[in-house]
């Protein structure tokens, strides 16, 4: 008799790529020891808090932000929004990328016109980061303690990536190599075409 869930190795070319079932060297992720696993992640001494805290980006002049001004790693926007993606580095996830509004927004004052169409450009970036094939949800995450100007980050958790899910992926993503360049612009031309297939502009090999 089959099982009802009978299980399997997910094999896609990013699959077949992943370090899966090796240790992975954490030594660079922010606020780690020498090289612990991730079971070994302990938290740092709770820091005197100081006040008041130093402006983000663009806080006291919109004209320094830096979501503002052009980008090379723009891979598709339209009249409203950006999505950026294909860092220096490159990421170890199928997919990492930031969603913006092409305007100076702060989330705090943001125009409720604006704000209307966040959840619309989310639903459609979600759902072209999961036509890659290696992809069983996009995480949206936002800090926002770096920038003053609303962004989101997409972070693919990849197909059968039970270890990935919630808070935990930007850690992972952190510690794991970056895949090869030519998979990580396939993803990014698979992504930025689903959104243009909705509307805007694609730019796929910036």
């Amino acid at each position: 008799m089959t099982e009802p869930f009978a299980q399997h190795p997910a094999d896609t070319e990013w699959h077949r790529w992943a370090p899966i079932g090796e240790t992975l060297d954490t030594s660079s992720t922010p606020g780690s020891g020498p090289a612990p696993s991730i079971a070994a992640f302990e938290l740092l001494p709770l820091a005197e808090m100081l006040v008041p805290e130093k402006p983000r980006g663009g806080e006291l002049d919109p004209s320094e932000c830096g979501h503002c001004k052009p980008s090379e790693y723009t891979i598709w926007q339209d009249d409203d929004w950006r999505v950026v993606s294909g860092f220096p580095g490159g990421v170890g996830l199928p997919f990492v990328g930031a969603l913006s509004p092409r305007r100076h927004a702060l989330l705090e004052d943001a125009p409720v016109e604006l704000l209307a169409g966040l959840g619309p450009v989310m639903q459609r970036l979600s759902n072209a980061v999961k036509e890659i094939p290696a992809v069983a949800r996009c995480h949206f995450m936002r800090w926002n303690d770096g920038s003053a100007h609303l962004h989101m980050w997409a972070y693919a958790r990849p197909l059968g990536m039970m270890q990935g899910r919630g808070a935990i992926l930007p850690y992972w993503e952190q510690s794991m190599p970056a895949m090869p360049e030519q998979m990580q612009q396939d993803h990014i031309r698979i992504v930025a075409e689903a959104l243009a297939a909705g509307g805007g502009e694609a730019f796929p090999n910036r």
